[in-house]
């Protein structure tokens, strides 16, 4: 009973403590939140000091962090007697050792008699993070401006014992990531056609500046590019949680293509020009073509209708047909 009045004690201050105050403290280490690492080292903590707590890398990324107190096992023979306090909009980041600072409290509790305690602090609004028998959350969300935040333990009562007075703590710090990443989209676009209209889909849904940087839930998009300007393009991309992706568009001239393929010694007209190179692919204008292909005296003719942003691959095939009668 007391462990929940305690909680609600921690939440009460969450919701309302709002003005600052002005308080020594013994800064034992720092807790250093990043992205690139899954947890800060842990900071030994007495029953008189605190610890720095420092975000790193793109706050976008964060759904909150996750504070982990571990207590020594005789520490449950002095339940009540101490308190944790968690600062922040501190006027200044101090260095390691005695530090007299000024901080709005971010909410405060007695310890609670468990070897581990597990606070969770929301980083944004639609954060998923809820309050079990194992982890308490704070009721309001924290602003990444708000960091450094300083967690700090200090005494309730009179009379330490010699014994409470040398126990160590282990305090660390480790990310709760969202499950988004960024996409960043620029295009590089053919000489001859800088600039034009397009129209970008992801998902299906339509992007009103695809050249801004946005969030993606992680996992496989589909991007879909519609121009009459280029040539429609459409492909699959993989966004990773907390990362940002660059993805370099390549834009084409929408003039149809034809690729031809044929057995060696064979000669390419196109609308009765022959085609001096033309295993590599051939530009024609929309509308119908002939294509006429000739191997010595063998000459095949086909009509071609091609439109615009069309790729045709033709091939020439000669078949031998065997058959065997009695």
């Amino acid at each position: 009973m007391k462990s929940r009045t305690g909680i609600l004690f921690f939440l009460l201050l969450v919701s309302f403590q709002v003005q600052g105050e002005s308080f020594r403290a013994l800064v034992a280490g720092v807790n250093k939140v990043s992205l690139s690492g899954p947890e800060s080292g842990a900071v030994p903590l007495s029953y008189v000091s605190s610890s720095l707590i420092q975000l790193e890398g793109d706050t976008r990324f964060y759904r909150g962090i996750q504070l982990e107190l571990t207590a020594p096992a005789n520490y449950l023979n002095y339940r009540g007697s101490l308190a944790v306090v968690l600062y922040g909009d501190l006027n200044k980041t101090p260095e390691t050792g005695i530090a007299d600072l000024e901080g709005r409290r971010l909410g405060s509790e007695p310890l609670p008699a468990k070897i581990q305690t597990i606070y969770q602090i929301p980083l944004k609004a639609d954060n998923g993070l809820r309050t079990t028998p194992y982890v308490t959350v704070l009721s309001a969300v924290i602003d990444p401006s708000s960091f450094p935040l300083l967690f700090r333990l200090m005494p309730v009562i009179k009379g330490i014992s010699d014994e409470l007075e040398t126990m160590v703590f282990s305090f660390s710090v480790k990310p709760i990531l969202s499950d988004e990443g960024a996409l960043r989209i620029s295009f590089r676009y053919p000489e001859n056609l800088p600039g034009r209209p397009l129209t970008v889909l992801i998902d299906d849904g339509v992007i009103d500046n695809p050249g801004e940087e946005r969030l993606l839930k992680e996992g496989e998009h589909h991007l879909v590019i519609l121009s009459d300007d280029y040539r429609n393009q459409s492909s699959r991309f993989v966004v990773e949680r907390a990362k940002v992706l660059d993805l370099t568009v390549e834009l084409q001239d929408p003039t149809p293509l034809l690729i031809f393929e044929y057995p060696e010694e064979t000669k390419v007209y196109l609308d009765n020009v022959l085609l001096p190179n033309s295993r590599v692919p051939q530009p024609a204008e929309p509308g119908l073509h002939e294509l006429r292909f000739q191997v010595g005296d063998y000459t095949v003719v086909r009509p071609l209708f091609v439109q615009k942003g069309k790729t045709y691959r033709v091939a020439l095939s000669v078949d031998v047909n065997v058959s065997e009668s009695e």
